[in-house]
C-alpha cells in the first residue's frame, strides 16, 4: 500500500473543495474556510475533552440534513464561533444554502482553538473580529492557500513550539485522492523529545516537513509527556482538523473517516485528545469520484486518513513563521 502526494499536497487536492484563509498579526489568530463547491456529505468526530463546535449535531448520520456548504476552523476560543457566521453570510450573498420554505440557509459547521494567551492584541472592543475574518475567508477561497502562520493556525502552539496550519494530500490505487487540513495548536508536542524530529516521520513523503526521519536510537526523554504549560488550563488546547475525499460516501462513512483519521492526530503528537484538548475532526465526501469503496478499499481509505492527517500535523509546525512577542519558538529555530 504506497501512498503518492497529490500534484498541490493539499487538501484542495479533492475536487469539489477550495480554502480561504484571514488572519490579523496584531491579534495574532485568524478564520479558515473550506468551501465546497456543491453540498457536500459530512461527519465529525470529538475525542479532546474541551471543544468548542458549532452545527456538529446536524452531522450524526441520523439527522436530516445530508450535505454541507462549508466548514470553518477558526482561533479566537469560542468568540471564534462567530466566524461561521461570516461564512454563512458570504455564502448566502453566494446563493448557497439548503432549501428550506423558500428560502436558502448556508449550512457552516465550525470548530475552534484557544488562541487568546499567545501574545497577540486580543483588545477588539465590544464585538470580536472573527465574523469578518470569516466572511472573507470564504468570499476569497480558492485552490491554492498558505500553511503555516495563516488562517487559524496564525497564532497556534504546542508543546514548546509554535503551532500551524498544515495541509497534505494522497492518491490511492484506485484514484481516490484524500486531504487533510489541520490547525495545530495541541497540548502536547509533535516532536520527539527535545529533538526537531516529528513523531510523524513515518509517514512523510519526500522532505516535506524536514526529511530528518525519527531519531536513532530515539533519545532518553522520548517518553516524557511534555506538555504546552506545566499546569495547562482546560479549554486552552486543541487541534481541529478536516479529512476530505472525492469518493462516494454515506453520512455514516464520512464520520468512520472522521474516527480514522484521528488516528493521525495521536501518530503526530504526543500525548493527543486529553481532556485538555478539544480536538475534533470533520470529514467531507465531495463525491467527484464516482467510487463506493468496498470492505477492502475502505480500509486502505481508513488508513490513508490517518497518514495525511499525520503528514499535516507535522506541515502545519514545520511551516510556521515567528513573529513579535511570541510564546515560543518556531520549528526552524529548533533546527538551527
Amino acid at each position: 500500500m504506497a501512498f503518492k502526494a497529490g500534484p498541490r499536497n493539499l487538501i484542495t487536492d479533492v475536487e469539489g473543495l477550495r480554502v480561504g484563509n484571514n488572519g490579523d498579526a496584531r491579534l495574532k489568530s485568524g478564520v479558515t474556510a473550506v468551501v465546497c463547491d456543491m453540498p457536500a456529505v459530512a461527519g465529525v468526530q470529538v475525542l479532546g475533552g474541551a471543544p468548542g463546535t458549532r452545527e456538529t449535531d446536524l452531522l450524526a448520520p441520523h439527522n436530516l440534513v445530508e450535505g454541507v456548504d462549508a466548514v470553518v476552523l477558526s482561533g479566537g476560543s469560542a468568540f471564534g464561533l462567530d466566524a461561521a457566521s461570516g461564512a454563512q453570510a458570504a455564502l448566502r450573498e453566494m446563493g448557497r444554502g439548503f432549501a428550506v420554505a423558500g428560502h436558502r440557509v448556508p449550512i457552516v459547521p465550525a470548530a475552534i482553538l484557544f488562541d487568546l494567551a499567545n501574545g497577540g492584541d486580543k483588545d477588539w472592543g465590544r464585538f470580536p473580529p472573527y465574523r469578518e475574518l470569516g466572511y472573507t475567508a470564504t468570499e476569497t477561497a480558492q485552490a491554492d492557500f498558505a500553511l503555516g502562520s495563516h488562517g487559524a493556525g496564525t497564532g497556534a502552539m504546542t508543546a514548546g513550539l509554535k503551532g500551524g496550519l498544515g495541509s497534505a494530500s494522497c492518491i490511492l490505487e484506485n484514484g481516490v485522492t484524500v486531504g487533510a487540513l489541520v490547525a495545530v495548536n495541541a497540548v502536547g508536542s509533535v516532536t520527539v523529545g527535545d529533538t526537531a524530529h516529528f513523531w510523524a516521520a513515518p509517514f512523510e513523503i519526500g522532505a516535506e516537513f524536514g526529511g530528518l526521519g525519527l531519531p536513532s536510537p530515539l533519545p532518553e526523554d522520548a517518553r516524557k509527556v511534555t506538555t504546552k504549560f506545566t499546569a495547562p488550563s482546560p479549554g486552552t488546547n486543541t487541534t481541529i482538523g478536516v479529512i476530505a475525499t472525492d469518493a462516494k460516501l454515506t453520512k455514516a462513512a464520512a464520520k468512520r473517516l472522521a474516527i480514522a483519521a484521528h488516528d493521525g492526530i495521536a501518530r503526530a503528537i504526543w500525548p493527543a485528545h486529553t481532556p485538555l484538548d478539544g480536538d475534533l475532526v470533520f470529514a467531507l465526501a465531495t463525491g467527484h469520484r464516482d467510487v463506493e469503496p468496498d470492505p477492502v478499499s475502505i480500509v486502505e481509505l481508513h488508513a490513508a486518513a490517518a497518514a495525511v492527517m499525520s503528514r499535516a500535523v507535522a506541515r502545519g509546525v514545520f511551516l510556521a513563521e515567528a513573529a513579535a512577542d511570541d510564546p515560543v519558538p518556531v520549528w526552524s529555530q529548533r533546527r538551527g
